[in-house]
């Protein structure tokens, strides 16, 4: 392809605009509570322009015309740059005080194979990793890869490769050497956090569940791609003896997409594996993070007999990118979440955004609280008990808070389809059941579905 732009070399990120947390959006922290952010889905797109030709704007649309182009973007592009700095000098000016960030891959953009190369996916994610560490310097990030870390997209191996060595480089700042062993053999890794206001130590474990990722031809007929479900059992059950609690972070991730009826994120036979190890070790999971469907959505992961036992987060994209077959998008987002420090379970998110139309119109990207999940839901926490009370009211007729869900699931984007009863069955029974056999009773033994 062409010359790289020149963001890709930048090492000092630009300066621009970035409003501060105004005061109704600036968490109040208890003794006990810590914060971390939660960001995903960069995708830069390098090739990002403003032109007359609205179909010429970005490598990313694949010809589909822009809408409305301005500085921050477009609904059919990946992000541009300023964009994404954008939204990292947020956190910055946001003076937040966290223990750490996850990030949760996608740093390469959406657009056609033969315009990529390994090492344009290594550029790329060099430079977000050296756009966070400037900016963030003194901020610890635990990563992880997404389906578009490599080249060619979603072909992630099972062994040692040359992307897995160059990212464990660019993330030696943050891990140490024994997650980067493993990551430099598989993708994945865990590693302690310690807080000294608990008796317990969190394990942060990243998995790299792009392995089982439908599209992965490499995994085809593999049972355990680069072995990382006896690592997990394995690492799940040294958390248990040294009484640690776990946080999982990836990119896929596990369950049903809530946009597509019957489709698991993930082939069908792994994540009904990764639900087993997932149900066996709830007591030590406290949670799980991810990103990748690039909308606002959670799960409540039940055991065998329908008991709430996890909660799962998947956060928003940054970049705003939608297909020309779909009709809506979302607005760029990320988030912070506050939890107990005692015993590291989640106590609540706020989660913020960027109108991309009025940021664009204005030349002024103003990022803003959405919602804050407690206050918005009336939960009283995020543990696995509310967030299932929680998806009770939401099937309720007519409910209020499925409404508000909606909303926040497409970050604010003006959707002119809304979610019809299909689409809220679908919804729902994503976020109710994560395995097989209760997803496809929900789906199919609804009226909605006959």
């Amino acid at each position: 392809m062409g010359v790289l732009c020149a963001c890709l070399l930048l090492v000092t990120p630009l300066v621009i605009s970035a409003m501060p947390l105004s005061p109704e959006g600036n968490p109040t922290q208890e003794e006990t509570a810590g914060q971390f952010w939660h960001i995903s889905d960069l995708h830069l797109d390098f090739s990002y322009h403003i032109t007359e030709d609205r179909t010429k704007v970005c490598l990313s649309s694949k010809g589909a015309k822009a809408s409305n182009p301005g500085i921050f973007g477009d609904f059919v592009c990946d992000s541009p740059y300023e964009l994404i700095l954008s939204a990292i000098q947020y956190i910055k000016d946001s003076h937040q005080k966290v223990d750490f960030m996850i990030w949760t891959g996608d740093s390469p953009p959406h657009i056609p194979v033969k315009e990529l190369s390994t090492k344009i996916v290594i550029d790329v994610i060099g430079n977000m990793t050296s756009t966070i560490r400037s900016l963030l310097p003194d901020l610890l990030v635990f990563p992880a890869l997404g389906n578009h870390d490599y080249w060619p997209q979603d072909q992630l191996p099972v062994k040692e490769s040359e992307v897995y060595t160059a990212v464990a480089e660019f993330w030696k700042p943050w891990l140490t050497e024994e997650a980067l062993s493993t990551f430099r053999k598989g993708g994945y890794y865990s590693q302690i956090y310690k807080s000294n206001k608990s008796a317990h130590s969190l394990r942060i474990i990243s998995l790299n569940t792009n392995l089982y990722y439908t599209p992965n031809k490499v995994t085809v007929n593999m049972t355990d791609p680069a072995n990382q479900f006896e690592w997990l059992e394995d690492t799940l059950k040294i958390s248990r003896q040294n009484n640690e609690k776990v946080y999982i972070i990836a990119h896929v991730p596990v369950g049903y997409l809530p946009f597509a009826r019957l489709t698991p994120a993930m082939r069908e036979t792994f994540n009904e594996r990764l639900v087993k190890i997932f149900r066996n070790y709830s007591d030590v999971i406290t949670a799980q993070f991810y990103g990748h469907t690039h909308r606002d959505s959670i799960m409540v992961l039940l055991d065998e007999k329908e008991k709430p036992v996890g909660s799962v987060f998947v956060t928003p994209a940054v970049t705003p990118i939608r297909s020309a077959l779909e009709t809506d998008s979302n607005n760029p987002g990320f988030r912070l979440y506050q939890y107990d420090t005692t015993d590291y379970h989640l106590l609540d998110l706020w989660h913020y955004f960027l109108n991309l139309t009025e940021a664009n119109l204005k030349n002024e990207s103003s990022w803003n609280l959405e919602y804050i999940m407690t206050k918005t839901y009336q939960i009283k926490d995020l543990q696995p008990e509310s967030l299932e009370g929680l998806v009770k009211r939401f099937q309720q007729p007519e409910s209020i808070e499925f409404l508000y869900y909606y909303k926040n699931y497409l970050v604010s984007f003006d959707s002119r389809v809304g979610c019809d009863p299909l689409c809220k069955l679908q919804q729902i029974c994503a976020i109710q059941y994560v395995d097989e056999e209760s997803y496809t009773k929900c789906i199919i033994g609804s009226k909605e579905f006959k």
